[in-house]
């Protein structure tokens, strides 16, 4: 790496400190020092002034060398780890280093060979930049941060091209693959706007399940799942698109699960942050999984909207809401896996590790010994614990994570890199395993459902039975519902 020039901003200083960057680079050219002339190629623009984009500074340390700074989530200086941004006017066969210098996270899944995506315009499907090209170490420069570095050779000189953290997912691309399946006018698909952010993007909610569940009157048993409340966990919504596709098919076991089950699922819950490029929070600077205890209706718009539809299910005697899964990406650990909740109630605790462990078995990349069950404090505000600690004793809540790199398969050592379509399967696995939640095996005519079990990793034997009966001391299986909701921390009454 080359010695920063004394005139350059540094780290530490009023100007190349954090609080510098104010907003996104547009088309900013950068010269090398000193230079008067006209700008040529090889003089690099650097943009991220689109949907999801993030590059707050560049600085050039050398004529090969450049730090780049990630823009903070807005109104949040604390959260600085997704980018996304294009380079143009490039030479051929130029070279350079880009550093990435001012992550708020130490620990990264960049120790452990995970690389920035790179595409370019006549390459338009992302791909990971080689491992040995990546670097991620202590910097002196930048008063000991972590930087990532990561060497690259523009070969096309009339491409754009684009890094980003990881496989971009946008509010647009959202919207788009939405439409498209409203267009289909599907009977057991059901499309609605739940409310609107602040700055006024579509809050969806969907719903998936036979008619003839949603006829007045009739009993339902609803699984709820959300995801993107953290803008920046991209895979997340590459997971929620598996579960879609999966249970609007005409598979026989999505067929199943429509007749049986209720789906509803808001798979974008902070599209304000997803737009705006944002790693963890909204337009105003709230992690919204941290606000379900009691959410504005104007700083919070979206979980406002979502925990209200849950309160209004939950009051309802025709509805059983089983399920909750809140569906993230992790940035330091491999592989799927779960967060449950803990209860003092040790069936109701070793009922809740049912469903992992049956994702187990049918998904390669899903880990059920890095799946764990906690009552953390700094958790209380997030979904899973106020859910769990609200809902009775028959649902269970749930936060499903997925590495924004790799799995490792059971048995084996070398990490397999995520791509969309993984992130899909996964999805898709999360949707099948339902089927043999419920046990509706029977309900699949005459269809053979290769369900093998993928991993070496065996999960312990059951002690309770898959399917839930009625308990003894609550008449059809539920308790009595309240009227009103206590919005305390649930955590207090574990």
């Amino acid at each position: 790496m080359a010695e920063r020039s004394q005139t350059a901003p540094e780290a530490g200083s009023d100007v190349g400190n954090d609080d510098a960057i104010g907003g996104n680079v547009s088309k900013y050219m950068v010269f090398p020092s000193g230079y008067c002339g006209q700008p040529k190629k090889g003089h690099l623009i650097f943009d991220a002034c689109f949907e999801s984009g993030n590059l707050g500074r560049v600085d050039q340390v050398s004529e090969f060398e450049y730090d780049l700074f990630i823009r903070p989530d807005t109104c949040n200086p604390r959260f600085r780890v997704w980018f996304n941004f294009t380079v143009e006017n490039v030479k051929e066969s130029q070279r350079v280093i880009f550093n990435i210098v001012n992550f708020s996270k130490t620990k990264s899944l960049y120790r452990d060979g995970m690389a920035p995506m790179v595409k370019s315009s006549s390459r338009p499907k992302w791909q990971r930049l080689p491992p040995k090209n990546v670097y991620y170490y202590r910097c002196p420069d930048h008063r000991k941060n972590y930087v990532m570095s990561f060497a690259f050779c523009f070969d096309r000189e009339e491409d754009i091209y684009q890094f980003a953290y990881c496989y971009p997912y946008t509010y647009t691309r959202f919207q788009h693959y939405l439409d498209s399946l409203q267009k289909r006018n599907m009977d057991y698909f059901f499309r609605e706007q739940l409310g609107q952010s602040v700055q006024q993007r579509q809050l969806d909610l969907l719903t998936i399940t036979s008619p003839d569940n949603l006829r007045e009157g009739a009993e339902q048993k609803v699984v709820f799942i959300t995801g993107r409340v953290h803008p920046g966990e991209t895979p997340s919504s590459f997971v929620c698109q598996g579960i879609i596709d999966f249970l609007i098919s005409q598979h026989p076991i999505a067929r199943a699960l429509r007749e049986h089950l209720v789906f509803k699922i808001a798979p974008m819950l902070n599209p304000d942050g997803v737009y705006l490029g944002n790693y963890r929070c909204s337009l105003m600077g709230f992690d919204l999984n941290r606000h379900w205890l009691d959410p504005s209706p104007w700083a919070h718009p979206t979980l406002h909207g979502v925990k209200q539809l849950i309160i209004q299910m939950y009051n309802d005697p025709k509805t059983s809401l089983e399920f909750y899964i809140d569906i993230h990406a992790h940035s330091t650990m491999m592989n799927g896996f779960m967060y449950g909740n803990v209860f003092e109630d040790e069936g109701r605790f070793q009922r809740q590790a049912i469903f992992p462990k049956l994702l187990c078995q049918n998904a390669e990349d899903f880990s059920y010994s890095s799946t764990s069950f906690n009552r953390d404090a700094v958790k209380a505000g997030t979904g899973r614990r106020f859910l769990g600690g609200l809902l009775d004793h028959t649902s269970y809540c749930y936060t499903l994570e997925v590495s924004f790199y790799s799995y490792i398969i059971g048995g084996s050592t070398a990490a397999v890199p995520y791509t969309e379509e993984a992130y899909m399967k996964l999805g898709r696995n999360v949707a099948r395993t339902f089927l043999d939640y419920y046990r509706l095996n029977p309900m699949v005519e005459k269809v053979a459902i290769p369900m093998p079990r993928l991993r070496n990793e065996k999960p312990p034997p059951y002690k309770y039975p898959l399917l839930r009966g009625p308990a003894s001391n609550y008449p059809n299986g539920k308790r009595d519902k309240k009227s009103s909701v206590n919005h305390k921390d649930p955590s207090n009454s574990f």
